[in-house]
């Protein structure tokens, strides 16, 4: 997944045109050091808080997240062009989160009773780390926050939280919400800051824990920060994953399914269906739909609905370079069947493209494809299309579809994926964990594990 560089400052700058909207300055370090005091010292408070009345709170941000939705929804298609009705999914999606963790959290975090056989009791406790941090990027600017911060504010840890460049209004948005909600001053903090400044905060021994969701190369440094000074790190990073179509009673739905679960968020998601394998005796019809799909696509704006339409990507050099990416590949033998260039002189839409004949000698079978490409391989059988599902540096998500569906669980189940699926694209929810495995990081967020991630699991021993 690509990032945008806090060398350009915090800035609104709209996809649709190029034009810079709205600047805001980067924090000073004096602004720093005082959120970040103020985080410890709230987190001792926010611990001692009964879970129950923390429950309550976090309910009051799901309530504004849901009564806002159309609000909410505006900034962030102006912040990175979001299909309007997709921006609304993702703040209703981030009101269920925030619901789920006041709604679960006090059942998720209460202590568990272990067998022991020390003629004693031993419980496991879910107690607070402390300060953590969070570093998020552009592309859900409301769901990957939520799925951080709900599990965080109800296990007693404070949040001090780095958004992406691009997402200032989205930022203040969250934290308007926090404040009005009634989370306590110190305990939830929105964070302009630079690279170094972020450096300076992991070294810090008042923060105890960073997430970062990003770049492979962001995952590295920040990775390489927490473990230089012994802190826990939850790293969510790119992906490649396989969708493997093992047989279809009608291709060309097979494929609408495929083509739409591609351009949702037009493709600018980590767990996108980037890599479709598919059997040998459907693969021409399929790709055929495809093919059809993407030259019927036209450019748009965010609030059209039309699913004809395609919107801008976050910004012109995320588009310029998907279209390196896209040419490069024709270059070293690929075929590009549609799309793949710049449609806009200044703007970011991206004509949405068909690849087939990658091979593992040319940079895109290795590569993260960030948009609306749909690369397409051909296998002759079901071991096959397993091999070339696993032969990739990432692991994050993965789907096998087959009317057999023993068959379909045969595969799914030996992906080397955090999240594997059968008969649909992704399995999703409030309650449903999110991570991966190999270069797609480690960690999880949502559902039960994601309570389990910044907690001091405390074994407490009492004594017959």
């Amino acid at each position: 997944m690509t990032q945008t560089s806090s060398h350009a400052g915090y800035r609104v700058e709209d996809p649709a045109t190029g034009e810079v909207v709205d600047t805001r300055a980067t924090d000073t370090p004096e602004r720093i050091q005082d959120a970040l005091a103020r985080a410890a010292e709230a987190q001792r408070a926010w611990a001692a808080t009964p879970i129950e009345e923390r429950a309550a709170v976090v309910q009051k941000v799901a309530d504004l997240f849901a009564a806002r939705t159309d609000e909410l929804a505006a900034i962030i298609s102006e912040e990175m062009g979001k299909r309007r009705s997709e921006a609304v999914e993702e703040a209703e999606f981030s009101a269920e989160i925030f619901a789920y963790f006041a709604r679960k959290g006090p059942e998720l975090a209460a202590d568990r009773e272990i067998e022991t056989y020390s003629g004693g009791r031993a419980v496991i406790r879910h107690l607070p780390l402390g300060v953590i941090l969070g570093i998020m990027p552009w592309n859900f600017p409301y769901y990957q926050v939520a799925r951080f911060a709900a599990p965080n504010l109800m296990t007693g840890n404070t949040v001090l939280l780095k958004h992406a460049e691009i997402c200032p209004r989205s930022a203040q948005a969250i934290q308007d919400i926090m404040d009005e909600a009634g989370v306590p001053e110190g305990v939830y903090t929105a964070l302009y800051a630079d690279h170094d400044q972020i450096a300076e905060l992991i070294a810090d021994p008042r923060v105890q824990g960073v997430s970062l969701t990003g770049s492979e190369r962001a995952g590295s440094v920040i990775g390489a920060l927490a473990g230089q000074h012994l802190k826990k790190a939850v790293l969510e990073l790119g992906g490649s994953d396989p969708y493997i179509v093992l047989d279809a009673e009608d291709p060309a739905e097979a494929a609408r399914t495929a083509w739409a679960t591609r351009m949702y968020n037009m493709g600018q998601a980590c767990n996108s269906n980037k890599r479709m394998i598919v059997s040998a005796d459907i693969h021409d019809a399929f790709v055929a739909e495809l093919v059809s799909l993407a030259e019927a696509m036209k450019p748009g704006e965010a609030t059209d609905e039309d699913p004809t339409v395609f919107t801008p990507l976050s910004s012109r050099g995320a588009a310029e370079g998907l279209a390196e990416q896209v040419e490069r590949a024709r270059q070293q033998g690929a075929t590009v069947h549609v799309g793949g260039t710049v449609t806009d002189e200044a703007g970011a839409r991206f004509a949405p493209a068909v690849i087939t004949g990658v091979t593992s000698e040319m940079d895109a079978y290795r590569e993260e494809l960030f948009g609306p490409v749909a690369v397409v391989y051909k296998v002759e059988s079901a071991d096959e299309a397993l091999a070339l599902a696993n032969d990739s540096q990432y692991g994050l998500g993965g789907a096998v579809f087959s009317r057999d569906e023993a068959q379909a669980e045969r595969i799914a189940r030996q992906l080397e994926v955090g999240m594997a699926n059968v008969n649909t694209p992704a399995g999703e929810g409030a309650e449903i964990p999110f991570g991966g495995v190999k270069r797609s990081g480690f960690g999880r967020e949502l559902g039960p594990l994601g309570m389990d991630e910044f907690v001091n699991k405390q074994m407490y021993f009492v004594q017959d």
